[in-house]
């Protein structure tokens, strides 16, 4: 519980910080509004067009009776856009973390310097960071789909699928939210992502203290967007605690203040 608490602690710290540097929370919104117009522009487009995908998929229901073939195909137009907006909401974080790769690395790297034994970041191209970064978040979208999978099948269970599978929905987004976030300042520290996982999940209460409660609040598209930048911020403060940078050696010059412009 005590773990729990100072994950939903470390969030309203990382909001906290974000709004005592307001230069860097607008900034910080900048690629979140861009790929919330993008993620507007194909919804809306699905939403146009999915009668239409509907009917070119389903040929074979032209012949049948009144009303079975409208009703199939409005229930097949209901799950399209219903599983693009669900894909939507998924993969928003990621798209926006890859989007905004040098906003929120400066970002992680302003929050590091803050508190203290900023860690020497890894000596890359912006296109590798990049690479690196677009890898891991396919391989942790794929974990979400098993899970998803899983879980949508699970749903199906009378009364536990109703009230335990969607309580374990959100704890298994919040613990992929946070790994993605916090993947940021984990990754400026080399972190793998496999150690990154082994990590979270050793702070399990901690992890999902800070990320369900992000989890209801990215629902809301627009607040996602307000609370991205100090989404990265907590998540680096949560990084902190999982892989403390290592201490300088004795003798070490000292790091000069500032933060490093993006790359």
């Amino acid at each position: 519980m005590r773990d729990a608490t100072r994950g939903l602690r470390l969030l309203f710290e990382g909001q906290r910080w974000a709004v005592r540097h307001g230069r860097d929370w607008r900034f910080g919104m900048i690629p979140a509004l861009i790929t919330f117009a993008g993620y507007a522009a194909a919804l809306v487009a699905l939403a146009v067009w999915a009668d239409d995908l509907s009917a070119w998929a389903t040929p074979f229901a032209d012949h049948w009776a009144s009303p079975w073939a409208g009703l199939f195909r409005g229930l097949l137009t209901a799950v399209l856009f219903g599983g693009g907006l669900l894909l939507a909401v998924i993969s928003f974080t990621a798209v926006t973390l890859l989007v905004g790769q040098p906003f929120y690395e400066t970002v992680a790297e302003r929050v590091d310097r803050a508190e203290g034994g900023a860690p020497e970041g890894p000596e890359r191209s912006l296109w590798r960071e990049l690479w690196i970064s677009a890898r891991d978040s396919v391989r942790v979208l794929l974990w979400v789909a098993v899970f998803g999978v899983v879980l949508f099948a699970a749903g199906f269970l009378p009364v536990v699928g109703q009230t335990v599978v969607p309580a374990i929905g959100f704890c298994v987004s919040g613990f992929f939210l946070t790994l993605e976030l916090a993947g940021v300042a984990l990754q400026r520290r080399e972190v793998p992502l496999r150690a990154r996982i082994r990590l979270l999940r050793g702070r399990l209460p901690l992890v999902l203290g800070f990320g369900v409660p992000l989890v209801l609040a990215f629902l809301l598209p627009l607040v996602a967007v307000v609370l991205m930048p100090g989404a990265v911020a907590g998540a680096t403060l949560l990084a902190r605690e999982l892989a403390p940078a290592p201490a300088a050696p004795p003798g070490a010059p000292a790091r000069a203040d500032g933060p490093k412009p993006p790359r």
